[in-house]
């Protein structure tokens, strides 16, 4: 390695979470502040944080469930079409 072009490396460099976890970890920098740890996120905690931004989630839902009400009238629109076609065919 050349000397005077790596970075100083820390082997204990503490690292401090927003949720109040505190843990060492090898790294360049000698502290470190992080929003999200092991200890707080939800794929490892199983706990499902919903994060709302102006209500973002409820327009989703809505518009969901609009989809679902025209895809459910559609196909009953379908069916009567097709039960009137075959009236007709039994007619003749």
């Amino acid at each position: 390695m050349k000397k005077g072009i790596h970075p100083k490396y820390y082997k204990n460099a503490k690292v401090h979470c927003a949720c109040g976890n505190t843990f060492t970890v090898g790294s360049t920098k000698e502290y470190m502040e992080i929003e999200v740890c092991s200890k707080c996120h939800p794929l490892y905690t199983g706990k499902e944080k919903v994060i709302d931004t102006m209500g973002r989630v409820e327009k989703f839902k809505q518009r969901l469930a609009k989809k679902e009400k025209l895809l459910a009238k559609s196909k009953e629109k379908k069916k009567e079409k097709k039960e009137k076609k075959e009236k007709a065919s039994k007619k003749e």
